[in-house]
């Protein structure tokens, strides 16, 4: 009998222990949401963005590492991308009606990313119309979507949870789309494949201001993965075509001159071609020529050693297939 009394002691230390534990979690974790803020700044008279940080996404962070914008209009707001998860949404959505009275009508989504899109289920919500490229539903429909989305419930709990979706566009954009809200025109354009199969640009004329989504990244080495770089170089003319005021990037601060700072993402990017295609091209060992490599223009930089190797061996097999 004493001994069946300690064991029930034990397991309802057990369990009061468990729960303890939880509430602090709770508790923590509820800290951190105050800690993650989203907060608009504006770039021209009715545009503003919010920058995320420079990291890779953490549950510390809320998987807030990608931009966001949106213009204000007569006839409602009109977002470009929804950010890393539900909640980072649900903050962008509270500080836009600080801003604004205008109900929230439309969200573009610059590429099927899970950075710029976990966020989509809570515009959703509140009625408004998304907007994306047609191959976008290759991705939503891809066995490497659903494994991402399963890897970010755990790696970004609990932020992203159970409770998150990936949210297919109500409209479907083949090549170019004029999106008129309020008298003001959007005129969103596919440049890819480039970082992404479905890569659109929102171009804003009466604010002379350029969403170019991840075409452009500024204070950070940029993420390549299975981009195609060679039609990425490309999107960066077109860009530059445009002649944008003010260019606002996926990652990193707002840029008012454009044509530097769209100098980083191109070098960037032909320093990893001009370095891996003779390799690629002859065959030989991707490492030795990583290795044989100069990088110090590029290793002081946020993300450097997350990202480098991974763009330089994804260049190295795409160039292979070209």
């Amino acid at each position: 009998m004493k001994v069946c009394i300690r064991r029930i002691q034990r397991s309802l230390g057990i369990l009061i222990g468990s729960f303890v534990f939880c509430s602090l979690t709770i508790a923590q974790n509820a800290a951190v949401a105050d800690e993650v803020l989203v907060k608009p700044i504006q770039v021209a008279p009715h545009t503003y963005f919010v920058q995320g940080r420079p990291e890779m996404g953490s549950s510390s962070n809320q998987n807030f590492i990608s931009n966001a914008g949106f213009v204000v209009t007569p006839g409602g707001v009109v977002v470009v991308d929804a950010l890393g998860s539900p909640v980072l949404a649900k903050k962008l959505i509270a500080e836009i009606r600080k801003v604004t009275n205008q109900k929230i009508v439309a969200v573009i989504v610059s590429h099927y990313h899970a950075d710029h899109i976990y966020g989509l289920q809570e515009f959703k919500k509140i009625g408004a119309t998304i907007y994306a490229q047609g191959e976008g539903r290759n991705y939503l429909s891809s066995e490497t979507a659903k494994q991402r989305l399963i890897a970010s419930r755990v790696d970004f709990a609990p932020w992203v949870n159970a409770s998150t979706r990936l949210i297919s566009a109500d409209v479907w954009i083949d090549k170019t789309f004029n999106l008129k809200v309020g008298g003001v025109d959007f005129l969103i354009s596919r440049v890819g494949p480039a970082h992404a199969p479905e890569d659109l640009m929102v171009y804003v004329p009466s604010e002379k201001v350029l969403f170019a989504g991840d075409l452009v990244f500024r204070g950070r080495i940029p993420f390549v993965g299975n981009a195609d770089s060679k039609g990425w170089l490309l999107a960066l003319d077109e860009i530059e075509r445009l002649n944008p005021n003010i260019v606002i990037p996926g990652h990193g601060a707002y840029s008012t001159k454009p044509l530097e700072d769209i100098a980083f993402t191109r070098s960037y990017l032909k320093y990893l071609r001009e370095s891996m295609a003779p390799a690629a091209l002859n065959l030989d060992p991707f490492e030795a020529a990583y290795q044989s490599t100069d990088w110090s223009e590029y290793e002081g930089m946020p993300l450097f050693r997350a990202a480098n190797r991974m763009n330089a061996y994804n260049v190295y097999l795409s160039i292979q297939a070209e």
